[in-house]
């Protein structure tokens, strides 16, 4: 057993042409490797290969080439194995509207072949907070408590890795709160997270490490920490000392605005400009300087930096 939950390896997609649409390659020859215990963030614009990824890890789409060990399995090998060690909670609702939140996720424990006396119907209702809702028709519940329900279907076999296809996408605040609670609590206990959100702020909070796919390939994969110090840029926001000072002439390289509330946001490149220089553009303007902080780049510019052009 490796230290992975996952191990991907020339994992290749190709979707047949159907009428007027060509043949699509989905997928050209991923490999990553996902470690186990981790919160880890697959990233990438929509038609990137995100949701065909999941699939393929799901066992809902066959791979075209390449390999996928799930827990140690091969998807291969040991269909049945890999399949039982991930739970899936998908983008889209896929509720019997005359089921209740109990009696689904009886069904999907059946499923799954969890025996009754070992099911965990009643812990799960309260992880998921639906324990009130327990006997309601799915058809009488809110769009955030059918969201919670599909996070309870993924838990009813006690998987060893939870897939969040865009978990909070649409939800109100109270919501996605509740569901980070749900995910951290979760990977306390040890189970592997993979998460693909289009809330960057979301996976540079969660995630411990981040890959980013576009058209099919993955273009980068790294810890959140190092991927956010990709940028070479950084901004110095300066507090003047005078209520109305107005953005000195500032040396070349160095890129100004005024803020709202009086301060001066200067962007420049750590790797040309050492950041003395632009407090020294500011104070030879003869503006006394009563603050300084420090702006750093955040996962969206990494984002968009990395996947603009391609």
């Amino acid at each position: 057993m490796t230290d992975n939950a996952i191990e991907i390896a020339g994992l290749k997609k190709t979707y047949a042409a159907t009428g007027k649409s060509p043949a699509k390659e989905a997928l050209k020859g991923i490999d990553l490797n996902i470690p186990r215990g981790s919160i880890f963030g697959l990233l990438g614009p929509n038609g990137a290969g995100k949701s065909t990824l999941i699939n393929v890890l799901a066992g809902l789409v066959l791979k075209s080439a390449g390999s996928v060990r799930i827990w140690g399995f091969d998807q291969d090998v040991n269909p049945r194995q890999s399949r039982a060690a991930i739970g899936i909670m998908p983008q889209e609702p896929n509720l019997d509207p005359f089921f209740t939140p109990r009696g689904s996720l009886d069904v999907q424990a059946g499923l799954y072949g969890v025996p009754k006396a070992q099911r965990r119907t009643d812990a799960i209702l309260d992880l998921i907070g639906l324990s009130d809702k327990a006997d309601a028709y799915a058809r009488s519940l809110s769009g955030g408590m059918r969201r919670r329900l599909l996070l309870g279907k993924a838990l009813v076999h006690s998987p060893q890795i939870l897939v969040l296809d865009e978990p909070t996408a649409g939800v109100d605040i109270e919501l996605r709160n509740m569901l980070w609670q749900n995910v951290r609590q979760l990977n306390d206990d040890g189970m592997t997270i993979i998460l693909t959100t289009h809330y960057l702020e979301e996976a540079e909070a969660m995630c411990d490490e981040i890959a980013i796919i576009n058209h099919g390939e993955m273009i980068v994969r790294d810890t959140t920490a190092n991927l956010l110090g990709t940028l070479d840029r950084k901004t110095l926001v300066i507090r003047p000392d005078a209520e109305h000072a107005e953005l000195p002439p500032l040396p070349h390289g160095i890129s100004g605005q005024r803020r709202d509330d009086g301060s001066f946001a200067l962007t420049y490149r750590s790797s040309e400009i050492p950041a003395g220089r632009v407090i020294d553009a500011v104070q030879a303007a003869g503006i006394t300087i009563r603050d300084v902080t420090s702006e750093q780049p955040d996962l969206e510019e990494v984002f968009l930096s990395l996947t603009s052009g391609r």
